[in-house]
């Protein structure tokens, strides 16, 4: 039998059997017969021929089974690489981990025109030090059981249009106050039944909770959490091979350590981890500030992300997947490599020139001046974001103009056909018989009822059941409520939670509530929101020019902090 690889053939160039050169014919005593004449010496000529066309034959077997040899090689690469590619997607999938989302804490996203649904996701900043790397770079420790300092440190809601051609990202600063609803961590089974404070505190009780509470705070719609820690922001920025950004002039943050010289710079490690950290370091010392600074950065890391120069690198993509797979914690909406992509795909259709990032406008906390409450500008925006409504036009340039629709849908049910229940969800006692006795005044059905909410509201909403979407409408309107506020729920019945957006009154937005689903202009939605696109690359934090950092307890700006500091080294050069 031959063999399949050639060693047969390669046998047989090793043997002469040419025709053309016979034996020599030996004598009857068993010698050789001596060459005789012309004839006889040109056949001891053949056979010396033959004889040196077999030693030439040696290097042809070599090479055919060096050929050999690496026809196996091949075909064991092969299997390899296969094996390493399944390895690489298990050990990506390995290193996510995920949490869910309790069902419709974040609400339900609507589907345009064309069956496309819109993306919002929250990133949250955790300052958690419950592990040896975080507790090494932020400070004050906790044991792994505890939540000492489990706070949401970054806000962000990212809203990426249900076309992929825009996107929003919304900082909430955290010394926003607000209701926190009823939560339970399933995992530390911490829990709380609601109360006001902080909006970062909510994470205390698990990201699910800090979803929840964002949910309730804007009316957004949120599909999906996606939380960083610190050591998770150093190994992003390494994996990029560092992130460029700019100050406008010397900056000592002696709080957060950032020490740069005025200009630009390349951040990794620590110093990035300084950088987005910073609050008195940029704009007037506070939390409003350090939202700016980190957009600023991550539009310079989103530009990054984008340069064929990261995407095309092997070495880079996969530095970045285990970066990123080891950094975050998400929701099991996305708590796979394939879910991750799939989402990385989308954001990456976006152009850096219609990635909009904006902070909600806020207000001065009336009982407390170090902490902060949404301003009404911030209706606008969460509005243009729930309605997907793009901040920038087709060409990048912020749009000055926008559709207005109607405060809700015409009525189709008739008002006596209607019986609502109205629930008090603020801190003010009697506002849900008050409500209830202007719907009975308007017609609507005695059998309207009243009674307490589960927990404060910050938001008017109406949760409708099945099929009664038109008797919800038909509320809305009596009301003055905007669409936006309307959601379909499971149970039957239509209810109407009065928030705290709605304090005084019979008719929404007669006491501060809103009465338009979506502003007229996108303008209002973006004034004082500090709003600017992520192309912009040449674009500098602006250094605080107030006393927001001390050195040896004396009171100074942080440029005249970096220049007290001559003996600390640049947190880069």
């Amino acid at each position: 039998m031959s063999d399949p690889w050639g060693g047969s053939r390669g046998h047989a160039a090793t043997r002469d059997r040419s025709p053309s050169v016979p034996r020599q014919r030996e004598s009857g005593d068993g010698t050789s017969r001596p060459p005789q004449g012309g004839r006889a010496a040109a056949r001891q000529a053949a056979r010396s021929r033959g004889r040196g066309a077999g030693r030439r034959a040696k290097p042809v077997a070599r090479r055919r089974r060096v050929a050999r040899i690496a026809l196996f090689t091949v075909a064991a690469l092969i299997l390899v690489t296969a094996g390493a590619g399944a390895w690489l997607y298990e050990h990506l999938n390995g290193n996510i981990k995920s949490v869910a989302i309790d069902d419709g804490a974040g609400g339900k996203e609507k589907a345009d025109a064309f069956g496309r649904t819109p993306i919002n996701i929250l990133v949250i900043g955790s300052d958690g030090r419950n592990n040896a790397a975080d507790c090494k770079l932020g400070g004050g420790c906790g044991s792994a059981s505890s939540t000492v300092g489990h706070n949401a440190d970054v806000e962000m809601v990212v809203h990426v249009s249900a076309d992929r051609s825009n996107a929003t990202v919304m900082s909430v600063p955290r010394d926003t106050m607000t209701h926190v609803p009823a939560c339970k961590d399933p995992d530390s089974t911490q829990a709380t039944s609601g109360y006001y404070g902080q909006i970062n505190s909510a994470l205390q009780y698990g990201p699910a909770c800090q979803v929840k509470t964002i949910h309730q705070l804007t009316g957004i719609t949120i599909d999906h959490f996606v939380m960083l820690d610190f050591a998770g922001v150093v190994k992003m920025s390494d994996a990029v091979g560092g992130v460029d950004v700019c100050v406008s002039d010397n900056v000592y943050d002696t709080y957060s350590h950032l020490k740069l010289a005025k200009g630009t710079h390349t951040l990794q490690g620590d110093a990035a981890l300084e950088f987005v950290r910073s609050r008195h370091g940029f704009g007037d010392g506070s939390d409003l500030g350090r939202t700016v600074s980190q957009h600023l950065f991550l539009s310079a890391m989103i530009r990054k992300f984008k340069s064929a120069g990261t995407l095309t690198d092997p070495t880079k993509v996969y530095s970045l997947a285990d970066a990123a797979t080891k950094a975050l914690t998400v929701d099991t909406g996305l708590g796979s490599v394939s879910k991750l992509v799939s989402l990385a795909t989308d954001l990456n259709k976006v152009p850096s020139k219609r990635m909009t990032f904006t902070t909600m406008q806020t207000a001065a906390d009336p009982t407390n001046a170090d902490r902060v409450v949404p301003a009404a500008a911030a209706k606008s925006l969460f509005a243009t974001i729930e309605n997907d409504q793009s901040l920038t036009s087709d060409n990048g340039k912020k749009k000055t103009s926008a559709p207005s629709p109607s405060a809700s849908a015409a009525p189709t049910v008739p008002a006596s056909e209607v019986a609502v229940q109205v629930e008090n969800g603020t801190s003010t006692g009697g506002r849900a018989s008050v409500v209830a006795q202007a719907l009975l005044t308007k017609g609507f059905s005695s059998n309207t009822t009243t009674g307490n909410a589960p927990a404060l509201s910050s938001r008017t909403t109406i949760t409708y059941g099945p099929g009664q979407k038109a008797e919800a409408q038909t509320a809305a309107s009596a009301l003055g409520l905007p669409s936006s506020h309307l959601t379909q729920g499971s149970s039957s019945g239509v209810v109407l939670v009065i928030g705290a957006d709605w304090p005084s009154g019979t008719a929404y937005g007669s006491s501060g509530g809103s009465s338009a689903a979506a502003p007229a202009d996108t303008h209002a939605a973006v004034a004082d929101a500090h709003a600017q696109t992520a192309d912009k690359a040449k674009t500098c934090a602006k250094v605080s020019p107030y006393k927001t950092v001390q050195i040896n307890g004396v009171p100074m700006t942080p440029s005249q902090a970096y220049a007290a500091a001559r003996g600390k080294e640049d947190s880069a050069p």
